[in-house]
């Protein structure tokens, strides 16, 4: 249930996509088989969440799986959404072996804020074959962010919630419900705008009547003078 609640349903691999565009030579998928070569079965892993740049993104799907070797590079990042069954595994076994695959970036997220990987978030990046542990900032007991240079995302840890922010837009990824609100807030202001137009012209067009009442009414006053001055003309004549 980890991977539908904190990644598919909040929409955290749509908004990855569209973040890093180009979606037919950047993959941005779950549970994906990855191994050096997946045509052997034994040694593969299947991450939560990959990305990879620079390949074709439609021949991974159709191969249901990636093969390091066929494609000469690693993942570029991994990120596995802790569990109770998975826990352990995350953090020992994988952590080996993604090493192992040379994967650059493998991060650790623990919903229930350490009880199964042992701290909220983790990350670590790969130095010289070796995994050496990104900085984590606790802004509070609810609050915690490390930067994926990989990714130029700071990955967030809050109030249980994973989320992804951009540092140079300064905004988060916008998650599904977070759309849904703002074409729903979009909506609203066009209707509002609509609604203000409308009034606008109802308005001008009460002025412009009241004008042309007004124009009629003199124009008559003024006819009424002349067919009094005509009559005065008259009798004195």
């Amino acid at each position: 249930m980890q991977n539908p609640i904190h990644l598919h349903s909040p929409g955290h691999q749509a908004a990855l996509r569209r973040h890093f565009g180009s979606p037919e030579t950047t993959l941005v998928l779950g549970e994906v088989p990855v191994g050096r070569d997946i045509r052997q079965r034994r040694g593969l892993r299947v991450p939560d969440l990959l990305v990879v740049f620079g390949v074709d993104s439609a021949r991974i799907i159709t191969d249901r799986g990636y093969s390091i070797e066929e494609w000469g590079k690693p993942p570029d990042f991994v990120l596995e959404i802790a569990s109770e069954n998975t826990g352990r595994n995350d953090v020992i076994e994988k952590r080996s072996d993604y090493a192992a695959f040379g994967i650059p970036e493998y991060w650790r997220f623990d919903p229930s804020g350490g009880l199964y990987h042992g701290t909220h978030l983790a990350g670590d990046f790969l130095v010289d074959g070796v995994y050496q542990a990104v900085n984590i900032v606790g802004v509070d007991d609810a609050h915690y962010w490390g930067r994926s240079q990989t990714l130029g995302l700071d990955i967030c840890w809050e109030e249980g919630r994973l989320r992804w922010y951009d540092p140079v837009a300064r905004r988060y990824l916008r998650t599904f419900d977070e759309e849904a609100e703002d074409r729903i807030a979009a909506e609203s202001q066009r209707d509002a705008e609509r609604i203000a137009r409308q009034a606008a012209e109802s308005q001008r067009d009460a002025a412009q009547s009241q004008r042309d009442a007004e124009r009629i009414a003199r124009q008559a006053a003024e006819e009424r003078i002349r067919e009094l001055e005509a009559e005065n003309c008259r009798l004195r004549g």
